[in-house]
C-alpha cells in the first residue's frame, strides 16, 4: 500500500484529485491511533497528514487556537496547559483502550468526536470547533466557520465534519475554543450503591443548583479490578458513584459541602480533592478499567449513548445478558460495555443482543474495540433508519461522490 506524505493543503488537493481521476480510494491518517475503530477499509493508498503539525496561531487572551490537523494532540494539550488552559470537552485518549502508542492528532480528535466526562456541562467536540479548512472528495479546498463564536451564516459545516471519521473531507487546519482550567476540583464519592440507585443519585446531583461537571458510576466488579488511575478510591471493593465539582477553591469547597448534604439520603459521602480527583476522572475519560493492557484487554468494548434516566436499568440488563461489565458516565447517558469473548456466541448474535436492548431504551451503540475479523462481519456503527440513512448518503455524496475518502469505514459493505 502506497503512503502519500503531504506537506501542505495544496499537496492534499493534488493527492485527492489524482485519487478521483484513477478512482482509487484513500485512507486518511494522522498517527493512525484510531485505525482499529470502524470497518476495515477498501483503500489502496494512505494519505498521511502527520507533517501538517504546526500551530498556526494561539491567542490565550482570546481563548482560541488554530492548528494544523496533523498536530499531535498531546503536544497541543501541553502548549495550552502551560497557559493554564484546556479543551473543556475533555477529548478521550483512545490509546489506553486500543493499545496504540500515541494519543493521536487534532484532526483525529475532531473526526472521531469522542468527548469525556465534562460533556454534560461543556458540550462535545463539535461545540468547540469554531472553523476548519478542508479538502473535499472533489479535491477542492473549502473553509467553514471562522475564529470567533458568532461567525456562522448558512450551513454550519463544522458540525458535519465533527464525528464524520474522515468520510466527508480531509481537514487540514482547525480553529478551536480553549477554556481556563478550574482552580480547584472536588469529587464526591458514594459507596455500595446498585446501578439503578446510583443512576438516581447522579440524576439528583445533575438536577441540583451546584454546577456538576462530571457524574459517573463504577460497579463493584470494575472497582475490584484495581486499575491504577482509580487507586485513590481505596480498596474497599464496593461500587462507587462519583460526582465532580470544579471552580475557584472557595466555591468548589462550598458547593461540595452543600451537595454532600443533598446526597446524604443515598449514603455517606466522602470527598477527594484536586490531584486525587484529577487522576480518577482522567482514568474514566480514557476508560482505563478496560484498557488494552488490563485483564479485559481482549474483550470487545461497546460505547453506548442513551437517555441518562434509563442508563442504570439498561446497563444492568446488558451486563446480565452478555456476562460483561459496565462503566457509567454522563450521569448514566454514556455506558461503556466490555463483553467477554465467547466461543459459543457469534459476533452478530452478540451485536443483535446489545443493539436490541439499546434501541429499546432509545439509545445507540458503537463497537469501539474488537478484532478485525469481528469488525468485518457486523455493523460497527449504529445502523440508521431508512430515511435518515438516505439523507446521510445524500450529504456524503455532495462532499465525496466517488467515495474516495475512507471508503467503507462507517458502513459495512457500503461506500461510506
Amino acid at each position: 500500500m502506497d503512503t502519500l506524505k503531504v506537506r501542505d493543503a495544496k499537496d492534499v488537493e493534488d493527492a485527492v484529485r489524482a485519487a478521483v481521476a484513477s478512482e482509487q480510494p484513500l485512507e486518511i491518517i494522522g498517527h493512525g491511533s484510531k485505525r482499529a475503530i470502524g470497518h476495515p477499509m477498501a483503500t489502496n493508498a494512505v494519505l498521511d497528514l502527520s507533517a501538517l503539525n504546526a500551530v498556526t496561531a494561539y491567542e490565550p487572551n482570546e481563548l482560541i487556537i488554530t492548528v494544523q490537523a496533523g498536530a499531535p494532540l498531546a503536544d497541543v494539550q501541553s502548549l495550552i496547559d502551560a497557559k493554564n488552559q484546556q479543551f473543556a470537552f475533555e477529548p478521550m485518549d483512545p490509546s489506553v483502550l486500543l493499545g496504540t502508542p500515541e494519543a493521536g492528532t487534532i484532526g483525529g480528535m475532531i473526526g472521531a468526536g469522542l468527548a469525556g466526562p465534562r460533556r454534560i456541562k461543556a458540550g462535545g467536540a463539535r461545540d468547540h470547533l469554531l472553523g476548519a479548512h478542508a479538502v473535499s472528495g472533489f479535491g477542492d479546498s473549502f473553509k467553514t466557520g471562522g475564529r470567533v463564536v458568532k461567525n456562522v451564516t448558512g450551513y454550519d459545516l463544522c458540525k458535519l465534519l465533527t464525528g464524520s471519521w474522515g468520510t466527508l473531507a480531509v481537514m487540514t487546519e482547525v480553529t478551536l475554543k480553549v477554556m481556563p482550567k478550574p482552580e480547584s476540583e472536588r469529587t464526591l464519592v458514594l459507596r455500595g450503591l446498585d446501578d439503578v440507585t446510583a443512576n438516581k443519585a447522579m440524576t439528583a446531583a445533575l438536577g441540583s443548583p451546584f454546577d456538576v461537571s462530571g457524574a459517573a458510576h463504577l460497579p463493584s466488579q470494575v472497582v475490584q479490578a484495581g486499575t491504577r488511575p482509580l487507586a485513590a478510591l481505596g480498596a474497599s471493593g464496593q461500587a462507587v458513584t462519583l460526582v465532580r465539582l470544579e471552580g475557584i477553591a472557595a466555591s468548589a469547597a462550598h458547593r461540595a459541602t452543600s451537595l454532600s448534604q443533598a446526597l446524604s439520603p443515598y449514603g455517606t459521602v466522602e470527598q477527594l480533592a484536586d490531584d486525587a480527583s484529577l487522576a480518577i476522572w482522567a482514568g474514566l475519560r480514557d476508560v482505563a478499567p478496560f484498557a488494552a493492557n488490563s485483564a479485559r484487554g481482549a474483550w470487545p468494548v461497546w460505547r453506548i449513548v442513551c437517555p441518562p434516566a434509563s442508563g442504570g436499568a439498561l446497563g444492568q440488563a446488558l451486563a446480565q445478558d452478555s456476562g460483561g461489565e459496565v462503566i457509567y458516565d454522563w450521569g448514566g447517558g454514556l455506558i461503556w460495555l466490555a463483553v467477554p469473548p465467547s466461543e459459543d456466541a457469534k459476533p452478530d448474535a452478540q451485536a443483535a443482543l446489545v443493539r436490541g436492548r439499546v434501541e429499546a431504551a432509545g439509545g445507540h451503540a458503537t463497537l469501539i474495540r474488537a478484532p478485525e475479523e469481528v469488525r468485518r462481519t457486523i455493523d460497527v456503527f449504529q445502523p440508521q433508519a431508512v430515511g435518515l440513512a438516505a439523507l446521510g448518503e445524500r450529504v456524503r455524496k455532495s462532499f465525496d461522490p466517488k467515495s474516495i475518502l475512507n471508503r467503507g469505514r462507517m458502513r459495512r459493505g457500503g461506500a461510506a
